[in-house]
């Protein structure tokens, strides 16, 4: 996987590259084994991140492209897996009552979907960039 740092990467406030150096200073998640539901091939909900947003072919689920303008925020909004939601809001440094909050309000919905957007209702994008950005110094 490509390692983006400070000289190779568009560290705009919202590009992507900057979402990755921020994950990549976060503490994983413990591994699971392998199989477990939610965690694609990846044993940490980290590596599930840094591999779905990584370019390199069948890190994920599908091949992905990277339109234009579309950052940080449009992954967030985009994600499709409860449990990457949650570790990255927590990972992050939101504070525990919230996480606990937006874990609770998952389990009331029926699809992954739902799940996720109950999670974004109650941590949108810019609670997360706002841990992120300032914990990381990326």
């Amino acid at each position: 996987m490509r390692t983006f740092t400070a000289e190779n990467s568009d560290n705009t406030p919202d590009s992507i590259p900057r979402l990755i150096d921020s994950i990549l200073a976060l503490q994983s998640d413990p591994p699971v084994e392998p199989g477990t539901p939610g965690y694609n091939r990846y044993p940490t909900q980290k590596d599930h991140w840094l591999g779905w947003l990584g370019h390199t072919p069948g890190t994920g689920s599908f091949e992905r492209e990277t339109p234009p303008n579309r950052g940080a925020r449009y992954v967030y909004n985009h994600i499709g897996e409860p449990k990457m939601l949650l570790w990255l809001i927590e990972a992050a440094g939101v504070d525990a009552g919230v996480v606990e909050a937006a874990e609770r309000a998952s389990l009331q919905a029926r699809t992954l979907a739902g799940k996720c957007k109950a999670i974004r209702q109650l941590v949108p994008f810019s609670v997360v960039a706002g841990k992120l950005w300032s914990s990381s110094g990326v």
